[in-house]
């Protein structure tokens, strides 16, 4: 049971519009082979939700004609979705880029040994969670023999080209701090990931996000529970950067949950604050028009500070590196 979370849209966030759309994010279901500690999404094993084969259909249709560029693969586990891959060739044959937020451990599962191989040969960009990398702090926030799978994982992309130099195909890791704390600075940690991954391990990547932890769902009852829900929405509305707004990913992206509901980003989609096109009843993806897209406001709420606090944080990493 998780606790409601007191985040209110009457925010005095900054408004914010859209500009021209380049990615359509895709949350393919909630089931997955981890339960970590800051997932917004509260995704686990048990979770059953899973995006149809009509919906995924209506999703690349809108893809297709939207004149978007790339098409971001999110979860739980993406993989589990049972028509990932179809979905996959399908969007590489008509030029789309595809990205797969991937825990890793998924590539050890029983069933996906040819996942990574698969991803290879489509050139899926692979955007990689491993929060830190010293095996005491993932174990502890995403389960003992996390971080060892996650390492046989990225030892496994390696071997296939991944994040190797001169290599396109392209593997970046993603940190989220363990704690009630914003992320350090992206490009002198990311430093210290290639050294410790390298030096230890043998594993090279391409780059680091460093991501700040949202304050909904599991993450955000944690902090609850802690006494801690607070402090932390104080820490991110204190550090807010007016120069990150231009950058935050809300503003050439949508999210769609796995039913085909439209959302401006995935935040929003965890809490339930579907995108506002004129009409205060939820919008389907089958029946949105890309061309009514540009210019319309971002709904925005008290959380969104955690985008824009010090170097800012979106699907990309630090806006401020």
């Amino acid at each position: 049971m998780h606790a409601t979370l007191p985040l209110l849209e009457n925010s005095d966030f900054p408004a914010i519009k859209r500009l021209a759309l380049q990615t359509v994010q895709v949350n393919l279901g909630y089931r997955c082979n981890q339960q970590c500690l800051h997932c917004h999404v509260n995704a686990g094993p048990g979770r059953k939700e899973n995006m149809d084969r009509k919906t995924i259909d209506q999703v690349l249709d809108f893809a297709f004609k939207s004149g978007a560029n790339t098409l971001d693969l999110t979860g739980g586990a993406p993989e589990l979705n049972p028509h990932f891959r179809a979905l996959v060739k399908q969007a590489r044959s008509h030029g789309l880029e595809v990205i797969d937020r991937c825990n890793l451990t998924i590539l050890l599962e029983p069933g996906q040994e040819d996942l990574a191989k698969f991803l290879a040969s489509q050139t899926v960009q692979i955007v990689a969670s491993l929060p830190c990398y010293l095996e005491e702090n993932v174990d502890r926030q995403r389960g003992k023999g996390t971080f060892e799978s996650s390492i046989q994982a990225l030892q496994r992309l390696n071997q296939l080209g991944y994040g190797m130099p001169g290599n396109k195909l392209s593997l970046n890791l993603v940190y989220n701090p363990q704690d009630d704390s914003l992320p350090p600075d992206q490009l002198s940690l990311e430093k210290n990931y290639h050294r410790h991954l390298r030096d230890n391990f043998n594993v090279e990547f391409n780059h680091l996000f460093a991501l700040a932890n949202m304050p909904i769902k599991r993450f955000g009852s944690t902090l609850i529970s802690k006494g801690r829900f607070g402090q932390y929405m104080q820490l991110i509305r204190d550090a807010h950067q007016d120069k990150n707004l231009s950058e935050v990913m809300c503003r050439s992206l949508i999210s769609i949950d796995w039913r085909g509901y439209v959302y401006d980003c995935d935040f929003n989609q965890m809490l339930n604050l579907p995108i506002h096109l004129n009409t205060p009843q939820p919008t389907h993806i089958s029946e949105l028009d890309y061309r009514h897209l540009q210019g319309q406001p971002v709904r925005v709420a008290d959380h969104c500070y955690a985008c824009t606090a010090g170097q800012g944080s979106s699907c990309g990493g630090a806006l401020d590196d």
